[in-house]
């Protein structure tokens, strides 16, 4: 069981490795979201670069990359802690990709992809809490920290079984965006809303 789980973590890295943002913007002739916009290559770039049907692609790659993994842990009847830890490599894949010089994007599609096959009830708690925030701030960001910490917190008193992988994954979602909140708290925060014409991040 433990080579199973080591080989598992190993493959949930690789798959998180795959940027999602590079191949659909490559298939559908747009910029390397690496190289314009905020240079991030996750699917808020992608949207301001390439519109809603490239955004969307590229938010179910990214969830992919987690969910894949955890579904085959499921399929080898792994303990439900060893399955957060799984999700928890393939976030870290997406943050530092081998395949992109470790190189990669903030990982809250990744992090969605994890909830969705880790449990329902938190990824129903995560994207309320991102839709309610997005829709009142129009930032992205903040949207995702604050869900994550959510999840973090309502994960420790619904079940304690996921909770520190998901603390983890929020802590390193925050060390993410820490350009992000200094943006926020100067004022100078990009929103959802904005396009690639106004972007210097």
């Amino acid at each position: 069981m433990e080579w199973q789980l080591a080989g598992l973590w190993l493959l949930a890295y690789l798959t998180g490795s795959i940027s999602s943002a590079v191949i659909v913007c490559r298939i559908m002739g747009l910029p390397d979201p690496r190289k314009f916009g905020s240079h991030n290559p996750g699917a808020t770039n992608v949207l301001r670069l390439g519109g809603k049907k490239a955004a969307i692609f590229t938010l179910l790659g990214d969830m992919l990359k987690a969910i894949i993994p955890i579904l085959i842990g499921y399929a080898l009847d792994l303990h439900n802690r060893n399955l957060g830890w799984v999700g928890f490599m393939a976030f870290i894949g997406h943050l530092y990709p081998i395949y992109f010089r470790f190189k990669g994007g903030k990982g809250m599609a990744t992090y969605f992809g994890a909830l969705v096959a880790l449990s329902p009830l938190l990824l129903a708690y995560c994207i309320v809490t991102w839709l309610v925030t997005a829709f009142f701030t129009r930032y992205a960001s903040l949207a995702s920290i604050l869900s994550s910490f959510a999840v973090a917190a309502f994960g420790f008193y619904l079940d304690h079984k996921y909770f520190f992988p998901l603390f983890a994954m929020f802590l390193i979602l925050t060390a993410r965006h820490h350009r992000n909140i200094r943006n926020l708290w100067q004022g100078t925060e990009r929103k959802i809303t904005d396009k690639r014409s106004n972007d210097s991040q």
